[in-house]
């Protein structure tokens, strides 16, 4: 299975997401070999710096600049645009180095690995990436930056009537996905970490875009936005004919899964593929 992995202000981390692992045969075959000459369940041999320490560079790397005087220090030397692409290169490196990290930590099983678990990542993450590209750069004052705010209409609200937090729902489900089958200490805290991430955001987001836009107003632009997907969907208040799904962004979907499934084998060191 997958060792596998994403922002707060941007968009190069909330993609990236990893498909998942192999099911039977060979890979299989070698998931259990590998077991088979990991440490004794609770017994640690190995040292936990390497993960700590990027886990360390990666909160730091996240929490900087979302404090509203770096981010504006820094987009006034070098510009917004610029900002974005140095953050999201450096989120994707440490992301990676994590991952990788994650791999190479102490093995401490929490409990057992069971074939029917590498199917949930493989189900799971194409939606999780369908859903982040839905939700990049849609009108939608709801998420991570406000992005094209003018262009929303909250009586068609696109994406939003869905969820008002795509992205972080992409980075949900991916982490929760990628969890299941990967029942030691190192990547439940890695995906763990991430889940809980994603699941703060969009309270914390809420509340502050409640408070800056005022009860009224905020009642009014969010009555047909929902927190979770698919509520408006089965209360009737939404259809999913609403959503912007323009060919672009499913083929952008549909070559960020082709891209991850082939990266992923010679990148995480699992093949994703059934066998």
């Amino acid at each position: 299975m997958s060792k596998a992995l994403g922002n707060p202000d941007g968009p190069g981390s909330v993609i990236s997401g990893i498909v998942a692992a192999c099911f039977q045969g060979r890979l299989a075959a070698a998931y259990r070999r590998d077991r088979a000459t990991k440490p004794a369940r609770g017994v640690v041999v190995a040292d936990w710096g390497e993960f700590a320490g990027v886990f360390i560079l990666f909160l730091v790397s996240h929490y900087l600049p979302s404090r509203p005087g770096v981010r504006l220090a820094i987009t006034r030397l070098v510009g917004e645009r610029v900002y974005l692409l140095i953050y999201s290169l450096i989120s994707l490196v440490l992301l990676g180095w994590l991952i990788v990290a994650a791999g190479r930590a102490p093995y401490v099983a929490l409990w057992d690995f069971a074939p029917w678990q590498i199917w949930v990542p493989n189900l799971v993450t194409p939606a999780a990436i369908l859903l982040a590209a839905l939700g990049i750069a849609a009108p939608n004052p709801f998420s991570f930056a406000g992005r094209k705010t003018d262009r929303f209409d909250p009586d068609r609200p696109g994406i939003a009537g869905l969820t008002r937090h795509p992205l972080l729902w992409a980075i949900l489900l991916w982490a929760g996905a990628h969890l299941v089958p990967n029942g030691n200490l190192a990547h439940v805290l890695l995906f763990g970490f991430f889940m809980a991430m994603a699941i703060a955001g969009m309270l914390m987001i809420d509340r502050r875009r409640a408070r800056a836009m005022e009860p009224p107003h905020w009642r009014d632009m969010a009555r047909r936005t929902s927190l979770i997907p698919f509520a408006n969907v089965i209360g009737g208040r939404f259809s999913i004919a609403g959503i912007d799904a323009a060919p672009v962004r499913l083929a952008v979907a549909v070559a960020v899964y082709l891209v991850l499934l082939l990266l992923h084998g010679p990148l995480i060191g699992v093949s994703p593929l059934p066998v």
